[in-house]
C-alpha cells in the first residue's frame, strides 16, 4: 500500500517538472520571436524588370519656312501676282507649302487682292519630288467657273505658290488625281511641268 502512494506522488513530481519545462521553454520561444532579427536584406531578384520613372518629353521646336501665298492685284494695264509671306514652324516635311496652299484656298482676308480660284476647292494632296518637283494635287472646284483670264490667274496662284520655296521648281497640277491637260470651257491647254518663266511667257495675265 505505502508503495503505491510513493509511486502516485513520484508521478505527480514528475508530471509537474514536465510541465515547468514545457513552460519554460515555450516562453523563451515567444521571447525570442519578440525580438527584432538582424536577417541580411533581401536581395533584389535579378530576373526582374526595375521600373525607371518616366522622364518627361520635351518637345522639339521646328524649324521656321517662309511659304508665300500667291494673290491676285489689278495694276493699270493688267493683274499682278503678289506674295503674302506665311512663316511656318514645321515639324514635318513639306508643312509649309501645305500651310500656304490652305491659305490660297481659303481666300484673302483684308486689303485689296483677289483671287479666281473657286470657293470650295480643296488641297487633296501635295508632295516634292527630288527637290525640284512640286506636285499639288486639288479637287475638280478648281477648274468650275470663269473665263481665260480667270483660268490663267488661278493658275499662277497655284505655280507661284508651290514655288515659293524655290523659285525654279516644276510644278504639276492634278485634279482629283489626274494631270490638268485642258482648263476650262475653252479649252486652255496645258503644258506641263510649269514654271515661273514658262507661265510668264506662255500664259502672261
Amino acid at each position: 500500500m505505502n508503495n503505491q502512494q510513493g509511486s502516485n506522488r513520484i508521478s505527480s513530481g514528475v508530471i509537474a517538472a514536465v510541465s515547468a519545462a514545457v513552460i519554460a521553454v515555450g516562453g523563451g520561444v515567444a521571447w525570442l520571436t519578440s525580438q527584432p532579427t538582424n536577417n541580411p536584406p533581401t536581395q533584389p531578384n535579378p530576373s526582374q524588370n526595375v521600373q525607371k520613372p518616366e522622364q518627361p518629353t520635351t518637345k522639339q521646336p521646328g524649324k521656321e519656312q517662309t511659304a508665300n501665298v500667291y494673290w491676285l492685284k489689278p495694276t493699270d494695264k493688267n493683274v499682278a501676282l503678289v506674295p503674302q509671306p506665311v512663316r511656318v514652324a514645321t515639324v514635318r516635311p513639306n508643312q509649309a507649302l501645305e500651310t500656304a496652299f490652305e491659305n490660297l484656298l481659303a481666300g484673302p482676308t483684308e486689303g485689296t487682292n483677289s483671287t479666281t480660284i473657286p470657293k470650295g476647292t480643296k488641297l487633296l494632296g501635295l508632295r516634292v519630288e527630288n527637290n525640284n518637283e512640286v506636285h499639288v494635287n486639288l479637287s475638280e472646284d478648281f477648274i468650275k467657273g470663269g473665263g481665260s483670264t480667270s483660268m490663267m490667274g488661278r493658275v499662277g496662284q497655284v505655280v507661284y505658290t508651290a514655288s515659293s520655296l524655290n523659285p525654279n521648281a516644276k510644278v504639276y497640277i492634278d485634279i482629283n488625281g489626274k494631270t490638268l491637260d485642258v482648263l476650262g470651257g475653252e479649252g486652255v491647254v496645258l503644258e506641263q511641268p510649269l514654271t515661273r518663266d514658262s507661265f510668264k511667257k506662255d500664259y502672261p495675265l
